[in-house]
Order: structure tokens, then C-alpha cells, then sequence
């Protein structure tokens, strides 16, 4: 006799049926097979444990529990609760008539509860694609697929519930997860623009960089807000559409950062991995292929601060993500990708002791110990940066929110630096633009993206702005890449004043925040 019950794995933020088939026979054993790990194997212990605490018994024959398909390496614990349902319904102990109709994931306790498992969303989605007509997850885990619609969600906290509602004889609604009232107030950020004083460069070039997606270095003295800034950055970027929210919310769910939260993702993540990361956990990996900090960011921030104290290997392997907006990791086996679509935010001092270029003259670093703190990034990952932005120390009035009044000495300012809000509202109308513009065009949603046959039809050139490239291609000695950034860059900032074509004095701006290439704009 053979009984089919249905549950998934993921295979990077996809998932696939595997369906869980077990056979009764004459003679004696229990065997699993399928191309189980070590975690799926000691399934077997946990599911007949469990299931002899609710009172079921082991039937004394062979029974044969296949992970189809074969060719797909398992993980994990969630199939426990499908293999527990296919070994009571093959020895008839239950009747489950419905239970073609869920895909079934979680894992048992001994005393057959049933545990949270990870990647519970993309499995929902998956179901609905694949005409599933429910879900049957653990109650925790399934708060994070409310938000899908069109197939039935039930949260289950007991092996006697799951066996209910595949029964069909007893009303489960109670059981099904509501997705949460649509919310129109917007969300409320910690830090604003507002309560940073000064530094309206390095302000102008983060609206530019949250206008078109850029990647931006912030380079300054210590305290002069670079930090600060870079956590300010979410405040003004637009909200996540529906396809980002599900994708991000996808690699949250895999990851196992999702558990507890109820529906997608609203906000856009910003992650802020520490210098001593390893490559695994930035870039992703691990025994089990878990995504990595570049991919929990996706379609967020990645921030790094004191970035030259990365490791410069670290960072070249940031290199192939940040041009393709995908990793690739590859195992024996297998291989997985993972989205990785993401604004990189970076910040660091102009040299060891942090003052090279204070006007107070405080540096005292020599000019080889300078140009080597600096070269930590190389060159292909400067161009990969579109805006490197100089934040310079703050002076005491700044600071302390005063200016000076000749005879009367000093007076307190009111507070004039603009909000989050009205910068965020102007990276909306530029956003709203490019979406415009890229209508159609898969994949695109902004001006950071665009490839080389993009740049040819939405960056053309006058003749006037092609004399300015020209020049200022002579004096800095720009690479292909960071020719086609100071293309992007124009483009944004020409969408922010809400110009059709991209004018001169746009990509003069664009290219004075290459600060670090090899000469200085300001020569022109």
C-alpha cells in the first residue's frame, strides 16, 4: 500500500515540491531514502517518538519513507510533519482525505507539538502557483505568509489539529491565518535629516544616491556624521513595491529572520555588517547555502562603516553582486543564487588618524602612510562606488547650532535643515520617472541598473555635454565603468530637477563626487 503526502524545500528563494511517498509492506524495518541529510534522517526518531506520545502506533512491517524527487538534497527538519501524516495514513490509523490538497511543513517535538521551521513564504508561494489549495505550516511560521492571497493558510501548534483539518469532518477555520489591516500611516524612522547639522554636500549626494539607487563612499574626520547620515538613508528612500516586498521578504523567511514577524516586509532593510564579518556571512554560504548580509539587504542598504578596515579580499568579493544584483554559490552537488540588488552605503577616514585634510591641521600621518590607508579599496571597487563624497568636520557653531554676530558675539539658530519627509518626497517624483521610463523593461527600476544599451537610449548627449565629457575625461582619467556612472548620475540628477535631457551643469555635478579619482574637477 502507498500513501503520497506533499511538503517543499527551497532551492535559493524558490521552492520545490517534494513529495513525500511511503509504502507498506510485508516484513520488518524503517528506511528513509531520498538523498537525506544528517537533520532529515534523525526524523525518523523524532516523528515515531512523537507520534507514540499521542497514542499511534508503529505498525510492525517494512515501511519505505522516498523523498522524491531523489535527485534534490534535503535539509532541514520541516518534513517531520509531512513523514508523520504519510506513516499514520498508510497504516490506516488516520483518515486524510484532503491531504492532496496542502503542502504540509513543520517540525515535531517529542511530545508531538510542532515547531517553527524557516522558509515558510516562498512555500506558500510556490503552493498557490502550483494549485495547492492550502498550507499547512507551524502557527508561528505561517504569520509570515498572511499577506498571500488566493490559497488558505492554516497556523498549527499540535499534530491533532494537522489531522483534523485533513480530515474534513471538522470545521479548522479557526486555524487560518488573517492577513493584517492594510496600513496607511507611514512608517517612523529613528533618525531624520533634520538633526544633522551641516554637511550639505554630502546630504545633496545621499539624495542623489537614493534617487537612482547609487552607491555611494562617504569619506570625513571622526564625528563629522558619516554614521549618522548613512542610518538617516531609509528615512528617505521610497516605499518597497509589492514584487520587492515579497522578494526580500522571501530571503528574510529562508534565513530564519522573518520568524515572528506577521506578513511581508514594508520597510526597506538596511544591514550593517561588522569589519570582522567572514566571506560566508557577507557574501552568503555556509554548509546549508544560507544567504549572506549582501542578500539580506536586497533592495535596501548595505552599510559599511570604517570600510578600509575591511578585508580587501572581502571587499573584491563584493564586486561580481554589486554588477550582476545576484550571488551564485556553488557546492559539490548544487548550486543556489540569491538576489542581492542593493544600495551600497560606505563610509571611512581619509587616513589612520582619521584628519588628513582638517583645517585645524591635526593630521599626523605621513603621505605613505596616507596613500596606503586609501588604497585598501581598489581600483574596480572605486568605480563601482558612483559618488565618493567628502564630509568635512564640523566647526563649534555648526556644531553647537550657533552663528557668529560680529559685536554680539554668538546667537542660536532655529533649526533650518531640511526633514526627511520633503527630501523623500522629491526622491519619489524622480523615482516615479525612471519607473515611468523603464516601464516594460525587466528588472529595471531605476537609474543605477541600467546596462550599456540603456545608457545609449536614455543618457544621450548634446554636443555641448559631449565637449564637457570630454574634458573632464581628459583631467580625471576615467575608467569605461566610471564614465558610465557619471552617465547614471547625470541621468538622476537631471530627473530630480525634472529635465528631459541631461544638461551640462548635470554632469559637471555628477563627476565633482568622483573625489577620488586621480585628478580633481575642480581643475576644469
Amino acid at each position: 500500500m502507498l500513501f503520497k503526502s506533499y511538503c517543499a524545500t527551497c532551492i535559493g528563494i524558490d521552492a520545490v515540491t517534494v513529495t513525500v511517498e511511503v509504502d507498506i509492506s510485508t516484513g520488518i524495518g524503517l528506511h528513509l531514502v531520498g538523498l537525506p541529510d544528517s537533520a532529515v534522517r534523525e526524523s525518523l526518531l523524532r516523528v515515531i517518538t512523537a507520534l507514540t506520545s499521542y497514542g499511534f502506533r508503529i505498525p510492525g512491517k517494512r515501511l519505505v519513507v522516498n523523498l522524491a524527487p531523489a535527485d534534490i538534497r534535503k535539509e532541514g527538519s520541516s518534513f517531520d510533519l509531512a513523514i508523520a501524516i504519510g506513516l499514520l495514513a498508510v497504516s490506516e490509523q488516520i483518515y486524510a482525505p484532503r491531504c492532496g490538497d496542502f503542502l504540509i511543513m513543520g517540525e515535531l517535538a517529542l511530545d508531538g507539538r510542532i515547531r517553527p521551521v524557516n522558509g515558510v513564504l516562498p512555500v506558500a508561494v510556490h503552493a498557490k502557483e502550483s494549485g495547492f489549495k492550502g498550507c499547512i505550516f507551524p502557527e508561528v511560521s505561517a504569520r509570515e505568509a498572511a499577506d498571500i492571497d488566493g490559497i488558505d493558510i492554516y497556523g498549527v501548534s499540535r499534530l491533532s489539529e494537522v489531522i483534523d483539518i485533513l480530515s474534513d469532518d471538522i470545521d479548522m477555520s479557526q486555524l487560518l491565518v488573517k492577513p493584517l489591516p492594510t496600513q496607511t500611516q507611514k512608517p517612523v524612522y529613528v533618525n531624520d535629516f533634520k538633526d544633522v547639522r551641516g554637511q550639505k554636500l554630502a546630504k545633496r549626494g545621499l539624495e542623489i544616491a537614493a534617487a537612482g539607487g547609487h552607491n555611494i563612499l562617504l569619506i570625513g574626520p571622526p564625528g563629522s556624521g558619516k554614521s549618522m547620515m548613512a542610518s538617516c538613508l531609509p528615512s528617505i528612500l521610497p516605499p518597497m513595491t509589492r514584487e520587492e516586498s515579497v522578494e526580500t521578504s522571501k530571503i528574510y523567511s529562508i534565513s530564519g529572520n522573518s520568524r515572528g514577524r506577521t506578513g511581508l516586509m514594508k520597510e526597506r532593510p538596511f544591514r550593517s555588517p561588522h569589519h570582522s564579518a567572514s566571506i560566508a556571512s557577507l557574501i552568503g554560504g555556509g554548509s546549508m547555502a544560507s544567504p549572506g548580509e549582501i542578500s539580506l539587504a536586497n533592495n535596501g542598504v548595505l552599510y559599511l562603516d570604517e570600510v578600509a578596515q575591511f578585508p580587501r579580499s572581502l571587499l573584491d568579493a563584493l564586486r561580481q553582486p554589486l554588477e550582476d544584483g545576484k550571488v551564485t554559490i556553488s557546492r559539490a552537488r548544487y548550486k543556489v543564487s540569491f538576489p542581492s540588488s542593493f544600495m551600497l552605503v560606505a563610509s571611512m577616514n581619509p587616513c589612520p588618524c582619521g584628519h588628513y585634510g582638517d583645517e585645524n591641521g591635526k593630521c599626523t600621518c605621513s603621505r605613505s602612510q596616507i596613500i596606503n590607508y586609501m588604497n585598501r579599496l581598489s581600483g574596480p571597487m572605486l568605480d563601482r562606488l558612483d559618488l565618493h563624497i567628502w564630509a568635512r568636520g564640523l566647526s563649534p557653531g555648526e556644531l553647537l547650532g550657533r552663528e557668529e554676530t560680529g559685536d554680539r558675539g554668538s546667537a542660536q539658530l532655529p533649526s533650518t535643515e531640511e526633514s526627511s519627509s520633503s527630501i523623500a518626497a522629491r526622491v519619489a517624483l524622480s523615482r516615479e520617472i525612471q519607473a515611468a521610463r523603464f516601464k516594460g523593461e525587466d528588472g529595471l527600476f531605476c537609474n543605477s541598473m541600467m546596462k550599456e544599451r540603456h545608457l545609449k537610449r536614455w543618457c544621450a548627449l548634446s554636443d555641448e555635454c559631449t565637449r564637457t565629457l570630454e574634458q573632464i575625461i581628459e583631467k580625471i582619467g576615467l575608467s569605461a565603468r566610471a564614465y558610465s556612472r557619471i552617465l547614471k548620475v547625470s541621468r538622476t540628477i537631471a530627473d530630480l530637477e525634472g529635465t528631459p535631457a541631461i544638461l551640462p551643469q548635470h554632469i559637471m555635478e555628477a563627476a565633482s563626487f568622483r573625489a577620488l579619482d586621480r585628478h580633481r574637477i575642480e581643475d576644469l
